[in-house]
């Protein structure tokens, strides 16, 4: 009788051992760790096929206390991803998740962490925390490419910046490449989002920092595309499934406008592509951020107390050379946005983007006020492009022309903070270091802590 109850006990656990392992082969990619808020925390997952998905969670210092996400089905029609929130967390803690599909742990080896943000305000001086960016992640796949040599490469660069331990990071655009067979149907545009987002290079990242993403030409359709693009409410749809950023759209409209706050910085996340005029139209009003989202860009910066104020923005802002897309060739919009910033003295404020396959720094000087920079790190795993213009206002050491990341570290106290700006190569290696103090972002006569 014990050998009898010894074999179904073995039976048994090799079947769940087989159940387990079935449910394993069903995660395509993450799990992700998306927004990060005091009270919730958005956890992002994909299948492969239909199936039920859930999270477990718990503080670090208290594992035997555990809460459970809803849990949900994955659908073919939304990509098969899945937008779990982790309601049940407290302000300035850190946490360790599990995921289950199916009911069954799926085990992964490399930490599953989030955190929420600090409650700092009226208590304590900011947080010092960390933002990794990147732009232009170009993933092979040589039956869809073009023939030659691949165009990505260096994948290694995700390990790389994981290994960095970021708090956040924010994807500039060309986050992946629609190809010639993807951007006309849903079908294709799945395929690309989640061919890139499934390589392993980038899941332990994924899983550990908070993720959130603007778009530019080739995530968003196809190469130097506006306005006029006859799928973008489907490129849309795709972005949403496939990233967590807070919301889009300015006042419920369409695109991915937004922002998020992080510790005593904002960041505002603006949409280059979906309100653009064609780069070629010669006539009428030459826009790429449109009215409505640049009335509300200025409000929000007039609005906002930060000490700093991040722009992301697709493509590069101050370059002063016409060429390719470069902001300088819209230049009445692109007036009309440092105009406002100046006319109403907003301080702190910086621009970030990529695009340009290249990374610069550049200093826009203003009279009687401060002056106004521009960070551009492009790209992590894309073609070099050889710059082939003169920007008049790039900061002399700060262009390089290899695959890079940048890690914008904030610091310091309350009324001193600084900005360390830090450049790397593939390989983790620092590249170039600036600092650019909250102080230097302010103008002379304007008192600490204004607008």
């Amino acid at each position: 009788m014990y050998r009898f109850h010894l074999t179904v006990s073995l039976l048994f656990s090799f079947l769940m051992g087989l159940s387990a392992l079935a449910q394993q082969t069903l995660l395509q990619s993450g799990p992700m760790v998306g927004y990060s808020e005091m009270r919730e925390v958005m956890l992002w997952v994909q299948t492969n096929a239909p199936a039920k998905v859930q999270f477990k969670y718990w503080e670090k210092s208290n594992p035997k206390d555990k809460f459970s996400t809803e849990e949900v089905q994955t659908l073919k029609d939304r990509a098969f991803t899945a937008h779990l929130v982790a309601d049940q967390v407290q302000p300035s803690k850190k946490y360790e998740y599990e995921l289950y599909i199916n009911g069954k742990k799926i085990a992964r080896p490399y930490p599953l962490e989030f955190q929420t943000q600090t409650l700092w305000r009226y208590r304590t001086d900011p947080p010092e925390f960390t933002v990794a960016m990147g732009s232009c992640l170009y993933v092979n796949e040589s039956q869809y490419d073009r023939p030659g040599k691949p165009y990505g490469e260096s994948y290694e660069i995700l390990k790389s910046i994981h290994a960095k331990r970021p708090d956040a990071m924010l994807w500039l655009g060309d986050n992946m490449y629609l190809r010639d067979p993807d951007w006309n149907t849903r079908t294709g545009i799945f395929h690309r989002h989640t061919h890139t987002r499934s390589i392993p290079e980038l899941q332990p990242l994924l899983a550990s920092t908070h993720h959130y993403a603007i778009w530019d030409d080739h995530d968003f359709g196809p190469n130097d595309a506006d306005g006029s693009f006859w799928n973008k409410d489907m490129t849309l749809d795709a972005f949403k499934l496939f990233w967590c950023n807070p919301s889009y759209g300015v006042n419920g409209g369409k695109g991915i406008t937004g922002m998020f706050s992080w510790g005593d910085v904002d960041f505002f996340l603006l949409d280059d592509r979906y309100f653009r005029t064609p780069n070629d139209r010669k006539t009428g009003e030459r826009e790429i951020l449109g009215k409505a989202q640049l009335d509300w860009l200025i409000n929000a910066l007039s609005y906002s107390n930060a000490t700093f104020k991040i722009i992301a923005i697709g493509g590069q802002v101050l370059n002063t050379a016409k060429k390719y897309e470069n902001y300088a060739n819209y230049d009445e919009e692109r007036q009309k946005l440092i105009d406002a910033i100046t006319k109403e003295k907003i301080t702190g404020v910086m621009f970030v983007d990529g695009d340009r396959h290249f990374t610069e720094l550049s200093k826009l000087p203003r009279e009687n006020a401060y002056p106004l920079y521009d960070l551009t790190c492009s790209p992590l795993t894309s073609g070099i492009h050889k710059a082939d213009e003169t920007n008049t206002l790039r900061v002399e050491g700060t262009h390089i022309e290899m695959q890079n990341f940048a890690l914008l570290k904030f610091s310091g106290k309350r009324l001193e903070r600084v900005m360390t700006i830090q450049i790397f190569d593939k390989d983790g290696k620092e590249v170039w270091t600036r600092e650019i103090k909250a102080a230097d972002l302010r103008d002379p006569k304007e008192p600490t802590g204004s607008k």
